[in-house]
């Protein structure tokens, strides 16, 4: 969409989002429309098996490329505030800021371990083993995914980069840091992925003792000035806005509103969670924030969602006090993998070229072809629903471990019922049974969540994996829930513009801006003919990791 007359003469609201594999930028309207969006691609170096790097630099060129692509034509006094988020992935900084390297071949751009990378499963054992009460915060587990782990095995394994680090910084505050000058943290990437402490009566800290238990006192040093000393809340203004260096890079106006940033999941779930559902038809007309839950489906998914108490739930990252929403606690559940455990499934399988080259020549991606293709299988093989088809094909989905709720990284990926077909057909029922796996995987984190006191009777979902409609009925039909999309279904997006927002004082409160910005799309509904049918899944889904850890005994005896 081209910038209107109208638009250009409205308060507007830029919102950047670092994923994985691309940034992205969006230039938001205050009632949550998307006017304009840009997207980058962003180097992913994989040297060996578990490790995954990044290039803050590289990052930090494409953000200034995205911002100024949907600024175009916009002018500067229209631009409000800007708000940032990112993955989880560590970058580390020389005193100087210069990029330090985390690459065990010392190539210096490359100085952040991503938040996929698993290089620091040894390390994150021993953290576990120390059971520290900070752990009961993170699910009773620290996931690799982390950055505590990751610290210590820089630490362990690349001395000179440990002795040259100044500044560690998660990535999301990385980008703060890059537009205002501020080396403040943002209490969401703290809280999340460092085991900093923050509670309803004020009390916000780091724990001495962890560090040290673990063997990173050194970073405790200087009122731990390499991690962070000055938390913000996500949304707050960071003071003085972009700096003037910043914002020439940009194409922005020195001084506008920067928020402080957030985790891209939790984006996701501010730009959604906050939409008022009358007249849709939901479980409840007026329901409270707390009873719903934000489903973020990409490359991994995560599982956001909200609760007026703390609630520990096993397995479950949180419950982290502020991360989201202010006055609230926010818990998250996640799948390691999702999107790229569909894909994986469908690229290794002997009939993937028959497909493509037929998604090719009728104009279709690879999954419509297969969700057209199963349709025709299902009506050969005359069931009332795809579903059926799986009958005796079932997966357990942790390819690469378990990180919710079972924070399980030794769990591996299962498969019973296979054939010796190789057709496209054969694929397309594999296809269905995988998203079906990784369907009751949610549904076994909001088993989790539910008997720990949670109460929640809606899911929210945004991502790429939304545009496809299998994959979201299969959800809805698995879990017995209403699935409700965004007007706006770029929601992450949409979040971080909200960040820019509530910096700007365009709104009073991260609530108020939720609400304003954010509208219901569509409802996919529950079948309910399939409850027994699930029910029966659901258990042999749960029966496979148990035999597999029974297996993991009987070979480590």
């Amino acid at each position: 969409m081209e910038p209107t007359q109208q638009s250009m003469t409205r308060d507007c609201f830029i919102g950047v989002d670092c994923g994985t594999s691309s940034i992205r930028a969006a230039l938001v309207a205050d009632d949550g429309t998307i006017i304009t969006s840009s997207v980058q691609p962003i180097t992913i170096w994989n040297p060996k098996e578990k490790f995954y790097e990044q290039s803050s630099e590289e990052i930090w060129n494409c953000c200034c490329k995205v911002v100024k692509a949907v600024c175009d034509g916009v002018p500067a006094s229209c631009i409000r505030g800007i708000g940032f988020d990112a993955t989880c992935s560590l970058v580390v900084l020389g005193e100087d800021f210069q990029p330090v390297t985390v690459a065990e071949s010392g190539e210096s751009n490359r100085n952040i371990i991503m938040w996929m990378d698993h290089r620091a499963h040894r390390q994150t054992d021993f953290i576990n083993g120390t059971n520290h009460p900070v752990l009961k915060y993170v699910g009773g587990s620290m996931s690799l995914e982390m950055e505590p782990p990751k610290l210590l095995w820089l630490k362990q394994s690349l001395a000179a980069s440990w002795n040259k680090a100044g500044h560690f910084l998660d990535l999301a505050d990385f980008l703060s840091w890059k537009a205002t000058g501020s080396l403040s943290r943002s209490l969401c990437t703290l809280v999340c992925k460092w085991t900093y402490q923050a509670d309803a009566t004020g009390h916000r800290c780091w724990d001495k003792s962890f560090w040290t238990q673990i063997g990173l006192k050194d970073l405790t040093g200087n009122d731990y000035s390499k991690i962070g000393n000055d938390v913000k809340s996500p949304g707050e203004p960071i003071e003085g806005g972009l700096s003037k260096e910043s914002a020439e890079e940009l194409g922005l106006t020195e001084g506008t509103a920067v928020g402080v940033s957030l985790l891209d999941a939790h984006a996701g779930g501010i730009g959604m969670l906050g939409a008022d559902v009358k007249g849709y038809n939901l479980p409840e007309e007026n329901p409270p924030i707390t009873s719903r839950i934000a489903l973020i489906l990409g490359t991994s998914s995560c599982h956001m969602t909200m609760s007026a108490d703390s609630l520990l739930v096993p397995g479950v990252w949180g419950p982290y006090y502020s991360a989201m929403v202010p006055g609230l606690w926010t818990s998250e559940g996640g799948q390691s993998i999702t999107g790229k455990l569909i894909d994986h499934v469908i690229e290794t399988h002997p009939a993937y070229r028959e497909l493509s080259e037929a998604a090719e020549g009728s104009g279709r991606s690879v999954y419509d072809q297969l969700n057209h293709l199963i349709k025709s299988t299902q009506s050969e093989s005359s069931v009332p629903d795809v579903a059926y088809l799986t009958k005796d094909l079932h997966i357990w989905p942790d390819y690469h471990g378990n990180r919710s709720p079972l924070a399980d990284a030794s769990l591996k990926g299962m498969i019973s019922g296979l054939g010796l077909g190789q057709s496209v057909e054969s694929l397309a029922v594999l296809y269905v049974a995988t998203i079906q796996s990784l369907a009751m995987g949610t549904k076994h984190i909001l088993n989790t969540m539910a008997s720990a006191g949670h109460s929640i009777n809606t899911v929210f979902a945004c991502g790429g994996l939304t545009k496809n409609p299998l994959f979201l009925q299969i959800h809805s039909d698995v879990t017995g829930m209403p699935i409700v999309l965004p007007k706006e279904k770029e929601s992450v997006l949409v979040g971080a513009a909200i960040l820019g927002a509530c910096a700007s004082g365009h709104y009073t409160s991260m609530q108020e801006a939720m609400t304003a910005m954010s509208q219901v799309g569509e409802v996919v509904r529950p079948n309910v003919e399939l409850k027994e049918y699930y029910r029966k899944k659901y258990a042999v889904f749960l029966k496979m990791v148990e035999h597999q850890r029974e297996y993991q005994q009987i070979m480590n005896s």
